[in-house]
């Protein structure tokens, strides 16, 4: 009995753990709009990458802008199938039906991996003068986006993790599905990688 009760504590141990440190909210303890001060002001762009529940990670952008945290939005990724629009593209087609104005919307079409979602943005945010970005992915994913555009932006733009809290990948009991586990596992190995300097 007690060599179950120590397995469950581990276990549980291990599954917070993941959650809390694979999908850092710099945004979880802030008001639904802007306060003005500390982590919850007003940023200067949103930048969404594709990937996984793609449309979910756009609604939250979307989300995000229309409750005035910043006045623009960048979309990032390509498609797997590059015969039709980029995923950016959708991503932008789907925000401006939900509202946001298109000129707006800043695209990067071109990226396949975070890290080229991090090198193929870094140009729209230095051209713009944007000194602090509200980033938005998954958050099985956010660890490894935040630290691959911290790596390629430097210190000079602040990021601010705002991970979607639930999408059709990952939700709040995550650990119920395989499909949970290997994100989980693999995302943490995909960072340690990042670490010892090699891509994924």
């Amino acid at each position: 009995m007690r060599a179950l009760l120590v397995a469950l504590a581990a276990m549980a141990i291990l599954i917070l753990g993941l959650s809390v440190y694979l999908g850092p909210d710099d945004l979880r303890n802030c008001p639904n709009i802007p306060s003005g001060a500390g982590q919850c002001k007003k940023s200067d762009v949103i930048v969404a990458v594709s990937g996984g529940d793609t449309t979910a990670r756009t609604d939250e952008a979307v989300e995000r802008y229309k409750a005035g945290w910043a006045p623009y939005i960048i979309f990032s990724g390509a498609a797997r199938d590059t015969s039709g629009p980029s995923n950016a593209e959708v991503m932008r087609d789907q925000a401006v039906q939900a509202g946001v104005d298109s000129s707006d919307i800043f695209i990067d079409s071109l990226s396949n991996t975070t890290k080229e979602n991090a090198e193929d943005t870094e140009s729209i945010i230095k051209r713009n003068g944007f000194k602090r970005i509200i980033l938005v992915t998954s958050k099985y994913h956010q660890r490894r986006a935040s630290l691959e555009f911290k790596r390629v932006l430097g210190p000079e733009v602040t990021i601010i993790n705002h991970p979607v809290a639930s999408d059709n990948q990952w939700s709040s009991v995550w650990w119920l599905t395989p499909v949970g586990w290997y994100l989980a596992i693999s995302e943490f190995l995909k960072v340690i990688v990042f670490y010892i300097g090699g891509t994924v």
